[in-house]
């Protein structure tokens, strides 16, 4: 009698399952959990319009802490050092976050993840409109897409803040300011960021 072999289950790391729930099913399109191991598409996707919705949530946030600018001289003391493609260094560095959130929390750190990508995004926020030389803020609401984007921006803003003149790691600020987004935390400088551009789109109606 033949046994039929069970398929090996794709983790994340080979630690982390991706047996996730989204909440906002709003976001769910462009919210991308694809079972990988390694968060590194090497660049399929550059260039082409709206595709970065294929590439995994997890990469998408590597890519936003990679960005010049956005993780100053923290590792390396220079900007163009740490962000001119050592990409291999932040996926082991959010390994071991991810990890710290797993200790901390005891919870799938991807699942800790998508409530904060969840809890960050925006909902409304003011564009410029300009009429007869005039200009002035209006309110609009925000396209998933887009607040995907906000979300993974603010975050990365947010690490980046706490690192700042502090002795905390890298690691431990990601683990940190995901967790706290995570639970709508007011300690997450995410999640202040986050009410501040709303606040601003209310009185802007």
């Amino acid at each position: 009698m033949s046994k039929t072999k069970k398929k090996p289950t794709i983790k994340f790391f080979n630690k982390w399952d991706f047996d996730i729930e989204i909440h906002d099913y709003s976001l769910e399109r462009y919210i991308n959990l694809k079972p990988i191991i390694i968060p590194d598409s090497q660049g399929r996707h550059t260039h082409k319009r709206f595709w970065k919705s294929n590439i995994s949530i997890i990469e998408r946030l590597i890519n936003k802490l990679q960005s010049p600018g956005y993780i100053s001289g923290k590792v390396k003391g220079h900007k163009s050092s740490y962000n001119s493609g050592k990409k291999s260094k932040l996926i082991k560095l959010v390994e071991t976050a991810f990890s710290l959130i797993e200790l901390k929390t005891g919870m799938n750190p991807l699942q800790v993840l998508i409530n904060a990508i969840e809890n960050v995004a925006p909902r409304e926020e003011t564009t410029k409109i300009a009429m007869g030389g005039i200009s002035y803020a209006s309110a609009v609401d925000i396209a998933p897409q887009r607040r995907v984007d906000l979300a993974l921006k603010l975050l990365v803003h947010a690490i980046v803040n706490i690192t700042h003149d502090n002795i905390i790691t890298i690691e431990e600020a990601i683990a940190q300011e995901l967790i706290a987004a995570s639970k709508k935390s007011q300690n997450s400088r995410a999640i202040k960021r986050k009410d501040e551009i709303e606040r601003i789109a209310v009185s802007a109606r």
